[in-house]
């Protein structure tokens, strides 16, 4: 017995080793791969002149789908700043999904809205459209409403696909709010296009909690106030500037987030629309079409833009945060298992070589690992077993590199966007990044552990994201 326990603690700790060695190899590799392309970005679009995108016959018409499903809170500032975009050919198309609340009556009220004839093909499948509303104003002719049953958000956007005439669709969160050029930096790939065809684009998505938002604008940056957004910046700048900028210069980008990007609609409408199947819509839909033009050996490219173009509230208390946790989760783990086929399979290039098993690895085994490790270390505790020197040293290293990459970050933000202007800001994102894995990581950990036992248990449901509303956090 004590000889099984033996080989059993050796293998344990040997791959306990290797596997930080692997994970630490790979965040490194990582993060020199988003140093070098962010350089290159910043120095290619340093001149680049988008007021001439604007007046270009050439750009394209882009219709923005907003899905809203009890969004009363900022409906109507959100809409305000969809209207007020810095772009000349575009349609807002916002999405009411069966909102039980007064968001309906809120935007007929305020942009004086009637029910209208206008005519679709339900070229995706999507729950019943029981109107479609138009302004009586031409102020606001650029704005239609759908109203439809309820069917989840995926369901909604296929409405809004159904519905919109445009070459170009923009996707967001109605409880979002965009920046005023976002549309520019999103379309600029699109129109560059020459060899490959762009068919997704993304950028970055900041967090609004704190900030000061009047009319649908951000007025003044800051950073939140509680704990739990505050550490969601740190965890968002980390993900977007050192994560998603590699994955997108390395070709194995798995996700555009669902709360802003831009598609092109005939291969999305091509390729099936957003998956109603799973919670994790987003993600789901950029492997497919991915997929799709692998599959008619087609050449394209999923671009990913590091400008800060989004932003949205994120949750700000722990029972809000793991229902959001468990969903992404559980999406995750829903779209990894439908496009199985892509694990280590050359015909998909980097997304299958490389982008599908580090995610699988990374984003989704990972965090099991961590928790069966905890386990161990309990148990090694508990039986006096745990050899403690060794324990401290690979702990002090495991800490002070997550902390490396942190402050990686924020100095990456620093030099690029700098959009927390106050020192004490910048000083209190250091301090998050010393706090974060002692803190805030252990409970994420144990969301995603939630979100497994959930999809194990098959409870699928969304989770409701109560919104304090911009300006009230």
């Amino acid at each position: 017995m004590d000889r099984a326990y033996d080989i059993l603690k050796y293998f344990v700790l040997n791959g306990v080793f290797i596997i930080t060695a692997l994970i630490f190899t790979t965040y490194l590799i990582l993060t020199i791969f988003s140093a070098i392309t962010l350089r290159k970005y910043l120095r290619k679009n340093s001149y680049v002149d988008y007021n001439s995108i604007v007046a270009s016959p050439l750009a394209p018409s882009l219709s923005v789908i907003a899905p809203a499903y009890n969004e009363s809170e900022t409906i109507i500032d959100n809409i305000r700043t969809l209207l007020s975009l810095y772009y000349n050919n575009y349609e807002v198309v916002v999405v009411n999904d069966g909102s039980k609340d007064d968001s309906l009556e809120k935007m007929i009220s305020a942009y004086d809205l009637e029910k209208v004839n206008y005519y679709f093909d339900y070229r995706l499948p999507c729950k019943r459209i029981r109107g479609v509303y138009k302004s009586k104003n031409r102020s606001f002719k650029k704005l239609t409403v759908i109203d439809k049953a309820n069917g989840g958000k995926a369901d909604a956007l296929n409405a809004g696909l159904n519905v919109c005439r445009n070459d170009l669709v923009v996707s967001i969160d109605a409880d979002s709010i965009m920046e005023p050029d976002a549309l520019l930096k999103l379309v600029k790939p699109f129109m560059e296009a020459k060899d490959k065809r762009v068919i997704g684009a993304g950028g970055v998505i900041r967090i609004a909690n704190s900030c000061e938002i009047a009319d649908g604008h951000i007025q003044k940056i800051n950073l939140p106030k509680k704990f739990l957004p505050r550490a969601q910046v740190m965890e968002y700048t980390r993900a977007f500037l050192m994560g998603r900028m590699a994955w997108s210069e390395l070709d194995g980008l798995l996700l555009i987030s669902g709360a802003l990007g831009m598609f092109d609609r005939e291969i999305v409408i091509t390729a099936g629309g957003y998956s109603i199947n799973t919670v994790g819509e987003d993600m789901e839909l950029v492997v497919r079409i991915r997929r799709y033009m692998a599959e008619h050996d087609l050449d394209y490219d999923v671009i990913y833009i590091p400008d800060p173009l989004c932003w949205t509230e994120v949750p700000s208390t722990v029972k809000v945060l793991a229902r959001q946790r468990s969903r992404w989760t559980r999406g995750t783990m829903e779209t990894l298992a439908t496009h199985r086929k892509l694990f280590f399979n050359k015909k998909y290039g980097k997304l299958g070589l490389l982008g599908y098993p580090y995610w699988l690895a990374f984003e989704y085994l990972a965090p099991i690992v961590e928790f069966l490790g905890i386990c161990w270390f309990v148990f090694l505790v508990i039986t006096n077993s745990l050899n403690w020197p060794f324990f401290l040293l690979l702990f002090g290293f495991v800490y002070f590199f997550a902390v490396s990459l942190s402050i990686w970050a924020i100095l990456f933000e620093e030099i690029t966007f700098h959009k927390y202007e106050k020192r004490r800001d910048v000083l209190r994102l250091v301090a998050i990044a010393f706090l974060e894995p002692l803190f805030y990581h252990p409970i994420v950990m144990l969301m995603t552990i939630k979100g497994n036992i959930d999809k194990i248990f098959n409870r699928n449901k969304w989770g409701k994201m109560e919104r304090k509303g911009f300006g009230k956090n």
